[in-house]
């Protein structure tokens, strides 16, 4: 059976076609690069309303049971910026320990990383994750959060996700 990952954009501008999805796309060749397991994405462009980003979460958590939902755009301090208050909304867990390591990452490359308001958490069966919506920080971002993400994942109850050692390493504990 293949796994399904939920990937949304949440952007005005990209989900009324004035510019490509860049950053969704982004998210999917990085996770090809680091999954060995068979997959599939369940992809979404929707805009920056917070009603429409939970019931798309919702629905990719409790309809088509994507074990992993990540998201970019909406996490900045700007007005439309809603996609966290989205993710907390749904959420039955926050797990403030992704959005802390992702801000430390991208400090190292911008300062105005400390405006961004990245957040994870749990929605019954699927860990919730949100990126930044530039391109080049969601590589970074998911290089350091993704090690803890198939154990997380274990933890519940979701598939067991086989990863490329060769790209990422990823952490479970010895049994």
């Amino acid at each position: 059976m293949r796994v399904k990952i939920g990937i949304v954009t949440t952007s005005d501008r990209a989900s009324a076609n004035v510019y490509e999805d860049i950053s969704g796309k982004e998210i999917m060749g990085t996770l090809s690069s680091y999954l060995l397991s068979d997959w599939e994405p369940v992809y979404r462009v929707i805009p920056d309303e917070q009603s429409m980003i939970e019931s798309t979460l919702i629905e990719l958590c409790d309809k088509e049971n994507c074990c992993l939902v990540v998201t970019t755009g909406g996490t900045g301090p700007a007005l439309r910026d809603v996609t966290t208050e989205a993710t907390e909304a749904v959420c039955q867990k926050l797990l403030p320990g992704f959005g802390e390591l992702m801000r430390n990452v991208s400090l190292q490359y911008v300062p105005t990383a400390i405006l961004s308001r990245q957040t994870a958490g749990i929605r019954n069966k699927t860990l919730i994750i949100n990126l930044p919506g530039k391109p080049s920080a969601i590589r970074q971002c998911l290089d350091a959060v993704f090690p803890a993400i198939p154990y997380c994942i274990d933890l519940i109850e979701g598939p067991f996700l086989e990863c490329n050692a060769e790209v990422i390493k990823i952490f479970r504990p010895k049994k």
